[in-house]
């Protein structure tokens, strides 16, 4: 049988490198403007005629807060021991509810230490306590002043003496 393939020359080195030319061009630029934009020598977006630096994002405009301080309050908690219960709330209201939270501040008040003194003294030494305290005193100032008038329900001071 007659080997009809021809012997397969071999390729000369010069004859790949002027293949793999392009290609090494293309990445070696790649490389260089990659780099020197990330060194910041020159920007991109410089080129289409943007700034390289994009514009300070506007903030968006807070609301406006009124805190309205709820008299402290102090109450004597029954038991073997004489204890004492000191609270200082605040109430973030409606800026157009400020003045009705003023004026009714003493249902407030009256509301607010009505539910402290049903509280059973032994619940102010289980875990969480404060936060159920907090939940309802803000649920008691929805219902003395609104459902939009309250917006939140800050304690700033809770001591046990």
């Amino acid at each position: 049988m007659t080997d009809i393939s021809e012997p397969m020359t071999a390729v000369p080195a010069g004859g790949r490198i002027r293949r793999l030319l392009p290609v090494l061009l293309a990445v070696a630029g790649l490389a260089a403007g990659l780099g020197t934009t990330l060194t910041g020598l020159w920007s991109p977006l410089s080129l289409i005629g943007r700034d390289s630096a994009p514009a300070p994002a506007e903030s968006p405009a807070l609301p406006a807060v009124h805190f309205v301080e709820v008299p402290r309050i102090l109450l004597s908690l029954p038991g073997e021991r004489a204890r004492t219960l000191a609270m200082s709330v605040l109430i973030d209201v409606a800026p157009e509810s400020e003045a009705l939270a003023r004026q009714l501040m003493p249902r407030l008040s009256d509301a607010f230490t009505t539910f402290l003194a049903d509280i059973d003294p032994a619940a102010f030494e289980r875990r969480g306590i404060l936060d159920i305290v907090r939940l309802e005193l803000a649920t008691r100032a929805r219902f003395v002043l609104g459902e939009e008038a309250v917006r939140d329900l800050l304690i700033t001071e809770y001591r046990i003496q």
